[in-house]
């Protein structure tokens, strides 16, 4: 059975073009980060923030992860971000107030794991700051970490210490 020169440049022409497809795949493909999810990694109020992560953090490349609601800068990882983690009550953990976002921070030797304060879902970030600044990280999170709307803020010592009743000498 002949074929004619056209079949067989079709033919040709569909070989190599699938052949192309497969090496761009293929060079496109890094590892992806493995990450478990929050509990509440489906809440919905996750979804604008999620669409609003910087692709950079301190020069560290935001990665794809293998989770719902996650996210990681740097290869190897550097930073890692889980929306929907449980919210935190309140603490005496340091709490700090970035771009009016708010972070009760615990501080780990090394990780450190930064949460986001009066905002449901809540926000957590595993960090080590000595191999990226945390100040550089809460800035560039910030205006992603303000989509989930604050319903509470980081009260300190000065703010209940203004509401504490006072006693009248004598009585």
């Amino acid at each position: 059975m002949q074929q004619t020169k056209a079949a067989v440049y079709v033919r040709a022409l569909c070989s190599l073009t699938a052949a192309a497809v497969s090496v761009l795949t293929l060079a496109a493909c890094s590892p992806v980060v493995d990450v478990k999810p929050a509990a509440d990694a489906a809440n919905a109020a996750c979804a604008p923030m999620m669409v609003s992560l910087p692709d950079s953090i301190g020069g560290a490349a935001l990665r794809k992860t293998n989770s719902q609601a996650t996210a990681a800068w740097g290869d190897p990882s550097v930073l890692i971000l889980r929306c929907g983690v449980n919210v935190p009550g309140p603490t005496t953990d340091r709490c700090v107030t970035v771009n009016d976002v708010d972070w009760v921070i615990k501080e780990g030797d090394p990780v450190w794991t930064l949460t986001t304060y009066g905002r449901e879902p809540a926000t957590e970030i595993l960090m080590d700051p000595n191999k990226i600044s945390s100040a550089t990280v809460l800035a560039d999170l910030a205006p992603a970490a303000a989509k989930i709307k604050a319903v509470r803020k980081c009260i300190g010592q000065p703010e209940l210490l203004q509401n504490l009743p006072t006693s009248t000498p004598g009585k």
